[in-house]
């Protein structure tokens, strides 16, 4: 758990570090280490839940802004 609670840390820095418009693409960083918390029986802090949210929601959005009219 200490090396996911670090990774969930570094990646947390890293999102705030990050331009708004470009951090969503992190969130495949995020999801991998959420699925390895629940692999390994542990919860998913609420504030990582939203965090992940957050970038889901940026990565929709961004798909659609690419989308030719």
């Amino acid at each position: 758990m200490t090396y996911l609670a670090a990774e969930l840390d570094r990646l947390q820095t890293l999102v705030r570090a990050t331009a708004p418009d470009t951090r969503y693409t992190l969130e495949p960083q995020l999801r991998k280490v959420i699925v390895s918390l629940r692999n390994e029986g542990h919860a998913v802090p609420a504030r990582i839940k939203s965090l992940h949210e957050t970038l889901l929601s940026e990565a929709i959005e961004a798909e659609f802004d690419n989308m030719p009219v």
